[in-house]
């Protein structure tokens, strides 16, 4: 029903259950047969949907269509109706999620004769609501798009004019930089996605509460609409500024950034730091009458932060978690080493006190009796009863008993997991026999996909997934992510400046496992594209009608990883 983040089709007489999981601006439908298997002449599931306030259904639309007579490939985007998705799960992104209410989905099962005429089984259906706010006026969970590297974006903007029109090859002249690209008013918002509006929401607040304090901590920041607004705050804004490896260069992004805070700000209220090694948080705190908000997570405020790169940015609204981010800011401030800081009560667990959220915030470097990276491991390796999933930046660079952490459940038949990771790791197979599957990981890729997909972007290349979380027993009441600007690394545990949150929620972990699944998912295409290349076109499966062939869904109820991933999520 409506209102829940988890909802279920109740129709007796259909073949099929559906299961939709509320993401964050998106939803993932995931479908499984009720007994047994299909049967042969089922060639995949028409989806629809109803907007809140509308009173008509659309279809979804699949790219991938069924042969033309010529056995030539058919390009256009076609209704499911006429090419059904032949997956048993899907990651769906409303025009207009921000719509208060129900989204009204429905699923019908879809089947093919001998002549190749298309009938329609009895339907599943579900409403749920995908209000902005995961919990509305305590916090918001947000995501960036981060695609692309997507087929989204070659359709819409990737023949307007070149990349490098777009987004600042240099981000070092990024707050010089102006986007001529004819489209880069829809673009840019587009690929920014919610974390993006939200951030720029929490500092219209701040500007608009003529009484609010504002304080910043940033690991990147050359994106010159967040400067700009930074310096209409005039002295009521502080900040701390990176200033390791390249950020110290004064032609870096972040000493211009600096050098106009300090003259909008006064030359008391900026400071540089780098702590034992970054000063990686990416924190935003407004404490005002009206305006009241903490940002943090793994969104830097740049360009490639935004509109490059996957990540999340979570907003909390309540005094004493906002208090909890003010204190780590003034310990920051009175602290620029990792001796003095880690002495401090930020750098501790400390309960975030959200009402009906069991949450907690800890600000690195950690003393060696705080650290948290092997309580972290420890939970990983020897808690994780159902699933692992995870989406971490760097993990290719981690050492120790993290990435021992996540090689040993990877290797348990009892543990779902699926993992991506900016770079190809280690010891990591991308898929084992017992149906797991390590580190995907985008950074080889190159944008060429089959027909008929078109061919995408080579921009903003370099870090392209930059989310730093994991999901443990997502589905179970013990669900629980481990997210913010923490690289899950001894660095980040006794270096580097940091956030690490810690929910026990099973709303949260849910928007965070339907964002690991929709970027695994887009990845993990790719990759086995890349290990098909003789493979040139791709369509849709008619039934089998020969000795020999089988059904498109035989792997689905054969293969290991996509039974478990079949039963898990539906």
């Amino acid at each position: 029903m409506a209102g829940e983040f988890e909802v279920t089709g109740s129709n007796a007489k259909a073949p099929f259950t559906l299961k939709i999981h509320r993401g964050e601006g998106m939803v993932l439908l995931a479908m499984n047969w009720k007994v047994g298997k299909p049967p042969k002449d089922f060639v995949g599931f028409a989806i629809e949907y109803q907007e809140p306030g509308n009173d008509r259904f659309f279809p979804l639309t699949n790219r991938i269509n069924f042969p033309l007579p010529d056995g030539r490939v058919n390009h256009k985007r076609s209704s499911t109706r006429v090419s059904p998705i032949q997956k048993f799960r899907w990651v769906h992104f409303p025009f207009h999620a921000e719509k208060l209410g129900g989204f009204h989905y429905r699923v019908v099962p879809v089947f093919m004769n001998a002549g190749d005429d298309l009938s329609f089984g009895e339907p599943q259906e579900a409403v749920v609501d995908l209000q902005r706010e995961t919990y509305p006026r305590k916090l918001n969970v947000t995501f960036t798009r981060g695609f692309v590297l997507s087929q989204a974006f070659a359709d819409t903007f990737a023949e307007g004019a070149p990349f490098s029109k777009l987004i600042p090859a240099d981000a070092a002249k990024g707050l010089e930089f102006k986007a001529t690209h004819p489209e880069a008013a829809t673009a840019l918002p587009w690929m920014g996605f919610e974390a993006r509006q939200a951030i720029l929401d929490v500092l219209d607040e701040a500007i608009a509460d003529k009484n609010a304090q504002v304080r910043v901590v940033a690991y990147e920041l050359n994106e010159p609409v967040i400067v700009e607004k930074l310096e209409k705050l005039g002295p009521r804004l502080k900040a701390i500024i990176d200033d390791s490896d390249k950020h110290h260069e004064g032609t870096s992004g972040e000493s211009k950034a600096a050098k106009r805070l300090l003259t909008s700000a006064g030359p008391n209220n900026v400071k540089r730091q780098h702590m034992g090694g970054l000063q990686h948080n990416k924190t935003i705190v407004v404490d005002g009458p009206k305006a009241r908000a903490a940002v943090c997570g793994s969104t830097n405020l740049s360009w490639r932060g935004f509109f490059v790169q996957n990540n999340n940015a979570v907003i909390l609204r309540t005094k004493p978690a906002i208090k909890q981010f003010l204190d780590a800011f003034e310990a920051y401030w009175q602290h620029d080493d990792v001796a003095g800081f880690s002495g401090t009560a930020s750098a501790k667990g400390i309960p975030l006190k959200l009402t009906g959220i069991d949450a907690d915030v800890g600000f690195s470097p950690y003393t060696p009796a705080n650290a948290r990276l092997l309580t972290i491991a420890n939970d990983i390796a020897n808690n994780a009863t159902s699933s692992v999933l995870y989406s971490l930046a760097f993990l290719d660079q981690v050492k120790g008993p993290f990435l021992e952490a996540i090689k040993k459940v990877t290797r348990d038949p009892k543990i779902f997991v699926y993992g991506i990771a900016d770079k190809t790791v280690g010891g990591l197979d991308v898929q084992l026999p017992n149906g797991n599957v390590g580190a995907v990981s985008p950074t080889a890729l190159a944008g060429k996909v089959p027909e008929p997909f078109r061919s995408e972007p080579k921009g903003g290349s370099g870090v392209r997934m930059h989310h730093k979380f994991v999901v443990i027993d997502f589905d179970k009441p013990t669900a629980r992510v481990y997210l913010g600007s923490y690289n899950f690394s001894d660095a980040a545990d006794g270096d580097n400046g940091e956030n690490l949150l810690l929910f026990r929620d099973r709303k949260i972990a849910v928007a965070y496992a339907v964002e690991a699944l929709r970027i695994f998912d887009h990845y993990h295409f790719r990759v086995k594209q890349e290990d098909k290349q003789a493979k040139k076109q791709l369509v849709l499966a008619r039934p089998p009608r020969a000795a020999g062939e089988k059904p498109w869904w035989d792997e689905d109820f054969s293969k290991a990883q996509k039974i478990r991933d079949r039963e898990l999520f539906a």
